[in-house]
């Protein structure tokens, strides 16, 4: 507990020397003439802490950033639930379908190295600026994360635990709800962190690419007009925002994997 104290005393000091030598190097009063020919050049380029932590302030005052928060959230909630889903059930068909998986294989494997932020465009065609466009983008990310876990938990599913499942005249039904998906979902919330955050990244840069709202929005209006203090400021929110959502994440995952043993922990506590 002490070492942990410790620990977050010192990444305190760490966070604060860092803006304060953000702070020191772009202000133009504080910065030696010798750097910059023009002493507003850098926080034209870097921006202020202080005024960035205004905007954002004055954001959470007036409450404009709560709806943009709350569309974020929206499509980041969808895109994980709709790709976890598909995920999972695709991972568990083609786990158990060797015909299918080899067929498939390599029309998976091309899917999964196309970079799917190129397809934001085409899901803008098809769904609107509206917040499907942005879930679609995020479930392509969820999707392979969480299928390639499912497919791997089940092919790593012990012989010994279906032959005796088999003898003991467990039927497929029984099988896969008793032994496969159990494994399979072991390994979807081994991934809960990558699964999250796929899912937030998609709906940002689907509201950065275009929409009507949204943090990703905010940062696109903002870029557009040159204020580089609002768009260090919504980075600063969505960074937050993820923290929350990790923490979120972090929490739930200690209430689902209670059976996991702790980290060096080779049998149970008595």
């Amino acid at each position: 507990m002490v070492m942990r104290k410790r620990l977050w005393f010192w990444q305190v000091v760490l966070l604060v020397a860092l803006f304060g030598f953000w702070h020191v190097a772009t202000h133009p009063d504080l910065i030696p003439p010798f750097v910059w020919d023009n002493p507003n050049r850098a926080a034209f380029f870097f921006g202020e802490p202080v005024k960035i932590a205004k905007v954002v302030l004055d954001w959470f005052a007036s409450g404009e950033i709560y709806p943009h928060l709350w569309v974020t959230l929206q499509e980041t909630a969808l895109a994980f639930v709709i790709g976890s889903v598909l995920g999972l059930v695709i991972g568990l068909w083609l786990g158990l379908t060797p015909f299918a998986s080899a067929l498939l294989d390599p029309y998976i494997k091309a899917m999964n190295a196309m970079p799917r932020v190129v397809l934001a465009p085409i899901f803008m065609v098809w769904f609107g600026l509206g917040i499907w466009s942005k879930v679609a983008l995020g479930v392509t990310l969820v999707f392979f994360i969480v299928f390639f876990n499912v497919y791997q938990g089940v092919k790593e599913v012990s012989p010994v635990v279906l032959n005796n499942a088999t003898m003991l005249g467990a039927t497929r039904r029984q099988l896969l709800r008793f032994v496969y998906l159990p494994s399979a979902t072991s390994w979807v919330f081994s991934s809960l962190h990558t699964s999250v955050g796929m899912a937030f990244v998609g709906a940002v840069v689907g509201e950065y690419l275009g929409s009507a709202k949204g943090v990703g929005y905010l940062i696109h209006m903002a870029e557009g007009s040159f204020d580089i203090n609002t768009v260090f400021a919504g980075i600063l929110v969505l960074t937050i925002f993820a923290l929350v959502l990790d923490f979120a994440v972090s929490v739930a995952e200690r209430r689902l994997l209670v059976w996991r043993p702790t980290q060096g922990e080779t049998e149970p506590q008595l």
